[in-house]
């Protein structure tokens, strides 16, 4: 007579890396801000930083519209409709005493872009990583349009 043996297997359970953001602690993001460019990685060698830095206590599920919008509570230029975000980490690297930058994304204040959800968590962002972000005002009014989307298109709100 033939035995039947049964299993059952419970299906793994769907994280999500939602932060509860009641419960879990910030932390704190170093973030330097420069106009129509990043900073060279070289400006954060030897323990020395850019001297223009915004501290701000965030999670790691933060997005860059989130993040920009931070950046836009205090600095009042950067409020135009049409400033571009340009948003790069800062890390250290590997095997040496230097640190590299990797572009993660862009915004623009009053578009909605394709970056726009992008969280740190999603770019590998690590705690003490530095964010760096060029920020690119929009033309004077009656000056010709320029493309800083770097091939990107963006969606009117």
């Amino acid at each position: 007579m033939a035995s039947q043996v049964s299993r059952v297997i419970e299906a793994p359970e769907k994280t999500t890396n939602a932060i509860d953001r009641e419960k879990v602690c910030p932390l704190l993001l170093r973030v330097f801000c420069n106009n129509n460019r990043h900073h060279r990685p070289e400006e954060f060698s030897r323990g020395t930083t850019p001297p223009n830095e915004l501290q701000i206590y965030t999670w790691l599920d933060a997005t860059l519209k989130e993040l920009s919008s931070l950046v836009k509570e205090v600095n009042p230029e950067a409020r135009r409709r049409g400033t571009y975000f340009d948003f790069a980490r800062v890390f250290p690297a590997p095997r040496n005493p230097n640190y590299r930058l990797n572009e993660i994304g862009m915004t623009c204040s009053g578009r909605k872009g394709p970056d726009d959800s992008v969280t740190l968590a999603s770019k590998s962002f690590q705690i003490g990583d530095y964010l760096d972000i060029a920020i690119t005002l929009p033309p004077p009014k009656g000056g010709a349009p320029q493309d800083f989307s770097g091939g990107r298109q963006w969606m009117s709100r």
